[in-house]
């Protein structure tokens, strides 16, 4: 079982994870790659003190290769969702099953508004994860809304398993996706069913699919954990992080702003620390 299990390989995610190992703590960190990071597509960044003038791109490689430096352990997949179980919580990670005493969330912002009927369907249609549900739709046609460039995987593994994908992107330029895979332009409108998910409209269009993965850097922090209490659509936290769940803490954008990488390392730190002294209370 992991101490502290982290979602989010952000600065405040790496910072976190960083103080945990410090105090000799089992830390796993959860996360999109680098490149994915806000931080990241930045030109100039002059307001991090020691780094003046650093771009983004090399500012994530000096906070990933300390994190390694440090025998941070990092895994590169999607945590679908948190569920807790008395005295720990699992984490479900693309349908890989973790145990971790703590939680901390550093998951960023999600993009993006909830489509009408998404919430309707879950479960019923719409996924979030294609390796978890694609099976389920073998042989079948689906549409796949995606937000950036790390979408493309899943959909071209969709590809493979069912009869026909639609694939819409929200951005611009399409970097390695199956010439199976139809790219359909447009404005996702609504999700629409009667006990199932029947189609997906568009501004432009409408298809008919049997699902509808949509597929986000970062999935709602709504849709991760029941029961955590949001402010302003970020988690609520007191100065030491702390949500309002037991053993569940919070760090980065997902607090809320200022949006500012100072900001988002340094509540990855006491997130850390805060949970270092609850497991300590736990023994």
């Amino acid at each position: 079982m992991i101490d502290i299990a982290i979602i989010g390989a952000g600065p405040a995610g790496l910072s976190a994870a960083i103080n945990g190992v410090i105090r000799n703590k089992k830390v796993k960190v959860f996360g999109n790659p680098p490149s994915t990071s806000y931080i990241y597509k930045a030109e100039r960044v002059d307001n991090y003190i020691g780094m003046l003038g650093i771009n983004g791109k090399d500012m994530m490689s000096e906070f990933v290769n300390h994190a390694k430096e440090m025998n941070v352990e990092i895994q590169t997949g999607k945590v679908i969702e948190v569920f807790p179980m008395g005295e720990y919580y699992m984490l479900n990670v693309a349908n890989e099953f973790i145990e971790a005493k703590t939680v901390i969330f550093a998951n960023g912002f999600s993009k993006g508004t909830v489509l009408e009927g998404e919430n309707e369907f879950l479960g019923k249609g719409v996924s979030y994860c294609a390796t978890c549900d694609g099976p389920l739709y073998r042989n079948r046609q689906v549409a796949v809304i995606g937000d950036s460039q790390y979408a493309e995987e899943d959909t071209n593994y969709l590809a493979e398993v069912c009869e026909k994908v639609y694939y819409i992107p929200l951005y611009k330029e399409i970097a390695d996706l199956s010439a199976a895979i139809e790219v359909v332009q447009g404005k996702p409108k609504r999700i629409l069913g009667e006990q199932l998910v029947r189609r997906l409209e568009l501004d432009t269009r409408e298809l008919e699919v049997s699902g509808v993965f949509i597929i986000k850097e970062n999935i709602p922090t709504t849709k991760l954990l029941k029961g955590l209490e949001l402010e302003n659509k970020a988690i609520k936290v007191n100065r030491f992080m702390e949500t309002n769940m037991k053993g569940i803490y919070a760090a980065g954008d997902c607090t809320g702003r200022p949006y500012q990488v100072g900001k988002a390392i340094g509540e990855g730190n006491v997130a850390a620390l805060q949970a270092v002294s609850y497991l300590h209370k736990l023994k």
